[in-house]
């Protein structure tokens, strides 16, 4: 028994569950050079290094880098400097996609300004003209109808 056999190890299935990863997500990393499970008959070892790159595959994509961004930091490990290489290259790109991912915000906040204005002025110009055609409006004229049927019908049962 060698010194890895007491490493752990995970499926794809633990990993998928852990980080909320698809088994095709998984195999397209491994299929791209990301990860490189070893194998008992057909199925896949994965070892802690393998769930490690995965978190960093994983953060990555949702940071918003490319795969081959991803792939060239990950090639950039080295624990004996450390890792100081890695991160001084991985350092400024992080800088960089940070003030476009504020950018994106920046423009959907104002995406959201312009089409929350243009509701509301379609719905006053709606509210002016035809009610009957605004969001709802065949919730509210069920109701109405509803009140108005009942008041009727209490009216009629008073006289």
């Amino acid at each position: 028994m060698s010194a890895h056999d007491d490493l752990p190890t995970y499926s794809i299935r633990q990993l998928c569950r852990e980080f909320g990863a698809t088994a095709r997500a998984l195999r397209f990393y491994e299929d791209k050079g990301l990860l490189n499970p070893a194998r008992k008959g057909q199925t896949r070892v994965y070892t802690s290094r393998d769930r490690a790159r995965l978190k960093l595959i994983l953060r990555g994509r949702r940071i918003g880098f490319t795969l081959s961004e991803i792939q060239e930091m990950l090639d950039l490990y080295d624990r004996k400097d450390h890792n100081v290489h890695q991160m001084a290259v991985a350092l400024p790109r992080h800088r960089a996609q940070v003030e476009a991912l504020k950018r994106q915000r920046e423009d959907l906040d104002e995406a959201i300004k312009m089409a929350e204005a243009a509701c509301e002025a379609m719905e006053k110009r709606l509210s002016e003209h035809r009610p009957d055609l605004l969001p709802g409006a065949d919730d509210y004229e069920t109701v109405l109808r509803a009140r108005l049927l009942d008041d009727h019908d209490t009216h009629k049962a008073r006289a």
